[in-house]
C-alpha cells in the first residue's frame, strides 16, 4: 500500500440540514475505508450527539463513535465531537477540550479543520456541507494553505448553502459537488501519491493552540491582527481583526473568535437582550410611578401620572426595536 494513503484523514463540517447531508455522504464510504473521517456538526449545549451517532451507524459500513479525548483513531472509523466541546487533532489522537466558542459555536468547526492541517498538511480532505452562515471557511484556507484538499457541497442542493457558498466564494473548492459524488472523489484522492509536507504557516500553528488552550494571551492575538475598537461580545475583551483574503475575522484574547457575518450576529443578539431589560426596567418603573400616583396629593399626582406616560414613550420605542432586531436576527441566519 501507498504509504501516504494510510496517514491522510478527512475532516466535515456541517450545521443545519446536516443530518440528512451526512447519512448521504457516509452510506458510500466502504468498510475497509483507509482513513479516519472527524465529523463536528454544530447542536446546542445541552444536545447529545447520540441520535446522530445512532444514525450515522445505520447509514454507514462504518463505525461512528463519539471522540474521547486522547483517543487514538483509526482508520474506517467516524468520530463525532462532542457537544459543548471542540475536538482538535494532533498526531495520532483526538483532543477534547472546553475551549473558547469560536463563530458562536462549540463545538465549531475552523478548530477542527485547523488543528488537522498544522498535524497532518498535504494529507487532510475538508469537507464543506449545508448550514447558515460561515463557520469553516476559515478552517478550510488553513486546509488549503497546508496543501490539502477542499471539497464542498454543491450550494444548489446545499438544504442551507450559506457555509458552501462562503467556502467556495473565499477559498475556491477544489471541487464542488453533489453529496452523491463525494465517494467516488475520496475513493480517488485517498489512491494518490502526495509529496513531503511542509510546516504550517506561523498563524495557523498560533491558533491551533489557542483552540488547545496551551496559548491564549495579549501577544499571541497581536501577532495575528490589529486591535479594533469592537468588544467581543461573548466576553466584554478588546477585539483584534484578522484578514484573511476578503474573509474578515476577528479574536479576543480570551479566545473568542469570529468571522464578520458571525460577530454581527452575535452582536444583534446581545443588542436584543440588552433591549429585553431594559423594556422590564422601564415597564417596573411605569407600574411603580402608577402605584405611587394614587397615592400621592392632587398635584404630586398629576406629575407622577406625566412620568409614567413618559415612560410608555420609551417602552413603545423598545418595542418598535425588539421588532427590528427579530428581523435583523432572522435575516443573519440565527442558529
Amino acid at each position: 500500500m501507498n504509504k501516504n494513503r494510510s496517514s491522510m484523514l478527512i475532516v466535515i463540517g456541517a450545521s443545519a440540514g446536516g443530518m440528512d447531508a451526512l447519512k448521504k455522504l457516509v452510506t458510500q464510504l466502504p468498510q475497509n475505508f483507509p482513513a479516519p473521517v472527524f465529523i463536528v456538526t454544530h447542536m446546542s449545549a445541552d444536545a447529545t450527539g447520540d441520535v446522530l451517532v445512532k444514525a450515522l451507524n445505520e447509514s454507514s459500513h462504518l463505525t461512528c463513535v463519539h471522540a474521547q479525548d486522547k483517543q487514538a483513531f483509526k482508520n474506517g472509523n467516524i468520530y463525532l465531537a462532542p457537544s459543548d466541546q471542540h475536538m482538535l487533532i494532533v498526531k495520532g489522537k483526538i483532543l477534547v477540550t472546553k475551549g473558547a466558542r469560536e463563530n458562536r459555536s462549540r463545538p465549531a468547526i475552523d478548530p477542527l479543520f485547523r488543528s488537522a492541517a498544522v498535524a497532518y498538511g498535504n494529507r487532510v480532505i475538508g469537507i464543506i456541507l449545508t448550514g447558515y452562515l460561515d463557520d469553516g471557511t476559515s478552517g478550510m484556507m488553513a486546509i488549503k494553505r497546508c496543501g490539502g484538499v477542499c471539497i464542498a457541497q454543491d450550494p444548489e442542493e446545499a438544504s442551507y448553502p450559506d457555509m458552501p457558498k462562503s467556502v467556495i466564494a473565499n477559498v475556491g473548492a477544489d471541487y464542488c459537488l453533489p453529496i452523491a459524488e463525494m465517494g467516488s472523489v475520496l475513493s480517488d484522492l485517498l489512491s494518490r501519491d502526495l509529496p513531503e509536507n511542509k510546516p504550517a504557516p506561523e498563524d495557523i500553528m498560533i491558533e491551533a493552540k489557542i483552540a488547545q488552550r496551551v496559548l491564549s494571551d495579549l501577544p499571541a492575538v497581536q501577532a495575528l491582527g490589529e486591535q479594533v475598537p469592537y468588544n467581543c461580545p461573548d466576553c466584554g475583551g478588546v477585539l483584534w481583526q484578522m484578514t484573511e483574503g476578503k474573509l474578515l475575522r476577528y479574536r479576543c484574547h480570551t479566545g473568542h473568535a469570529f468571522t464578520s457575518s458571525a460577530l454581527l450576529a452575535q452582536q444583534t443578539v446581545k443588542i436584543e437582550e440588552t433591549l429585553w431589560v431594559a423594556l422590564r426596567m422601564f415597564e417596573e418603573r411605569q407600574n411603580l410611578l402608577v402605584t405611587m400616583s394614587k397615592n400621592e396629593s392632587k398635584q404630586s399626582s398629576s406629575s407622577i401620572s406625566q412620568r409614567a406616560k413618559d415612560s410608555q414613550v420609551h417602552i413603545d420605542r423598545i418595542r418598535a426595536m425588539l421588532k427590528a432586531t427579530d428581523k435583523d436576527s432572522h435575516g443573519e441566519g440565527a442558529r
